[in-house]
C-alpha cells in the first residue's frame, strides 16, 4: 500500500458528518497512517487517533442541547458563540475524557492546522509537538473570526485552521503521501462566493491583522481551487472523496440533535456502503 493520507475538512457542526463515517473506520479497524484536519476536521481526528469509539458523537450531538454549549448571550458578554472553555477543557478532562495516553502513543501522523492572523499563513502542528498544548490548539483550530477570540500562542495570534487552507490536501501531498482519502462536509457541486456582506466592519475589527483580512477576503479562490485539485485527484485514482449528498438543513452552528444525529448516521452509512471501495483503493 503507497501511503495514504487522511485529510479532514472542518464546517462546524457540519462536522458530524465525519464523526460519522470516522465510526465506520474504527469499527473496522481501519486506521491510516497520516491524517491531516482544520477545526472540526481536527477534532474528530482526535478521537479517531484515541480509538474512542462514539465519542465524537457524544460530544457534538450529545452536547447540542446544552444551554452553554452554542449561546448567542455568551456571545454578547463573552465574544464566542460556542462555549470554548466547555468544549477544550471541561469536557476532554472532566465531562468525557479524552484519552491523552493512547492518543499520544499512536504511531499514527496527525497534524493539525491554524491560521497565523498576522501573516495569513497556515500552521500545522503535528501531535508529537503539543503534549502540553494539545486543547489549546485543537482551540485555535477551531476559533472561527467574529464569534470566538485570537488564541496566543508562542508569540502568534491564531484562528481557525479552516480560513486559509480548508482542505488541506496540498500539505498532504508535500508531506509524501501517494494516495487520499477526503471528507468533505459539502455537498457535491458546492463553490463558495466572495465575502462581500459585512466586510467594512470585517477589516475594520482586525485592522491589526492584516493577514487575516487577506486571506478572508481571498478565502473563496483557495477553498474552490482545492476543490479542483481534490477533483483532478479523484479523476486520476488517487483520492477517495467522502462527501454528503444531503445536509439535513445542519448548519455550521445547528442545534437541533435530530437534524445532527441525521447527518451522523448520514456520513456512517455512507462510508458503510464504500468500506470495500474504500479498502480496494488502499490496497491498489
Amino acid at each position: 500500500m503507497e501511503k495514504a493520507g487522511l485529510v479532514l475538512e472542518g464546517g462546524g457542526m457540519r462536522g458530524v458528518f465525519t464523526s460519522g463515517a470516522l465510526e465506520l473506520l474504527l469499527e473496522k479497524d481501519i486506521q491510516l497512517p497520516y491524517i491531516i484536519g482544520v477545526s472540526a476536521g481536527a477534532c474528530n481526528a482526535a478521537s479517531y487517533v484515541s480509538r474512542q469509539a462514539g465519542r465524537n458523537k457524544a460530544v457534538t450531538v450529545g452536547y447540542a442541547g446544552h444551554p452553554d454549549y452554542i449561546s448567542l448571550k455568551r456571545l454578547l458578554r463573552y465574544g464566542e458563540l460556542f462555549n470554548m472553555d466547555l468544549i477544550f477543557d471541561r469536557i476532554p478532562n472532566n465531562e468525557n475524557p479524552f484519552n491523552y495516553e493512547q492518543f499520544f502513543s499512536s504511531s499514527q501522523e496527525f497534524y493539525v492546522g491554524v491560521t497565523d492572523c498576522y501573516t495569513g499563513e497556515t500552521l500545522y502542528y503535528e501531535k508529537s509537538e503539543l503534549r502540553k498544548d494539545f486543547n489549546m490548539i485543537l482551540r485555535a483550530s477551531s476559533s472561527l473570526p467574529m464569534v470566538a477570540p485570537f488564541v496566543d500562542y508562542k508569540g502568534r495570534r491564531l484562528l481557525d485552521g479552516g480560513i486559509s487552507d480548508p482542505i488541506p490536501i496540498k500539505r498532504s501531498i508535500t508531506d509524501g503521501n501517494k494516495k487520499h482519502v477526503i471528507i468533505l462536509t459539502q455537498q457535491s457541486g458546492y463553490q463558495k462566493t466572495p465575502a462581500k456582506r459585512g466586510m467594512w466592519y470585517f477589516r475594520r475589527k482586525y485592522k491589526d491583522c492584516p493577514g487575516l483580512v487577506k486571506i478572508v477576503q481571498e478565502r473563496y479562490e483557495i477553498y474552490n481551487e482545492a476543490l479542483l485539485q481534490v477533483k483532478k485527484l479523484e479523476q486520476e485514482g488517487k483520492a477517495f472523496v467522502l462527501r454528503p449528498e444531503s445536509l439535513f438543513d445542519v448548519g455550521r452552528t445547528e442545534r437541533k440533535a435530530w437534524k445532527l444525529e441525521k447527518l451522523y448516521q448520514h456520513g456512517y452509512e455512507m462510508m458503510k456502503e464504500r468500506e470495500e471501495e474504500l479498502l480496494a483503493f488502499l490496497k491498489s
